[in-house]
């Protein structure tokens, strides 16, 4: 082949091998510069769990309760529900005032729940007959002693149509204190028990969580405006109940 022509076909060959590098070039510059780790350095710098003992632990204090909280409530119907208000603004009045000639101030009487709403047609074709209306009413009670007495007011006297009533305590937090120390060192029982059959010793407290439920039990009044005797509401003992759980670390 002539030098020419060998040339002539080298040259553009070169030519491309020569933009291809410049272009790989360009894209290496261009590609963002990645730091890989070692797998050992990760290893290193990881904390690990530190090995201890989960117990959990509860207890019981037996108190009177020295407060009764009162649930009670009044409903109105008519035909609308302008007349439904109206009728249940006037049993509403009448309630709050027994409440109040009881001796229940005002900042211990609270709404708990208010409704208005249609009443159907028992036959099935939603046809609107009338409307009802409801107050419920939270009421303190501090005399837990004659709570029957107020109860039998509030129904006889002021018209309430449903009530309840559950007890107490006005200020639980020493009951809960006296419950929580026997709730932890319940857990601390289990917690060295526990660590003596495994063979090790108990370190210091890491965690302490308080699972407690508050809830008070509640007792229903059966409305009866004929009643003569005074009803008679026994109050009992009410438990104060503490659940911790406690993280101990091992010695």
């Amino acid at each position: 082949m002539p030098a020419a022509i060998r040339q002539t076909l080298v040259t553009p060959a070169v030519a491309t091998v020569c933009a291809l590098v410049v272009a790989l070039v360009v894209v290496a510059a261009a590609r963002p510069v990645i730091l890989q780790t070692p797998l050992s350095n990760v290893a290193a710098n990881t904390s690990y769990f530190n090995p201890g003992v989960i117990t959990s632990g509860d207890a019981t204090v037996s108190t009177r309760p020295d407060i009764a909280f009162i649930n009670v409530g009044v409903g109105a119907q008519a035909s609308s529900a302008s007349g439904a208000q109206r009728d249940l603004a006037t049993v509403a009045n009448k309630l709050i005032a027994k409440a109040k000639s009881l001796g229940i101030p005002d900042k211990e009487i609270s709404t708990s729940g208010y409704s208005i709403g249609p009443i159907y047609s028992p036959d099935g074709r939603a046809v609107i007959t009338g409307y009802q209306a409801g107050l419920s009413l939270n009421l303190k009670w501090h005399n837990v002693d004659n709570v029957g007495t107020a109860l039998d007011g509030l129904v006889q006297q002021g018209g309430a149509t449903r009530i309840s009533v559950s007890f107490g305590l006005n200020d639980p937090k020493v009951a809960q204190a006296e419950a929580r120390a026997l709730a932890i060192a319940d857990a601390r029982s289990r917690a060295s028990a526990m660590a003596k059959a495994a063979g090790v010793q108990l370190g210091q407290v890491l965690r302490i969580s308080d699972q407690t439920q508050v809830s008070r039990p509640t007792y229903n009044y059966a409305p009866s405006a004929a009643a003569v005797d005074q009803t008679q509401v026994p109050v009992g003992q009410l438990d104060v109940t503490v659940s911790v759980e406690v993280d101990f670390a091992l010695a």
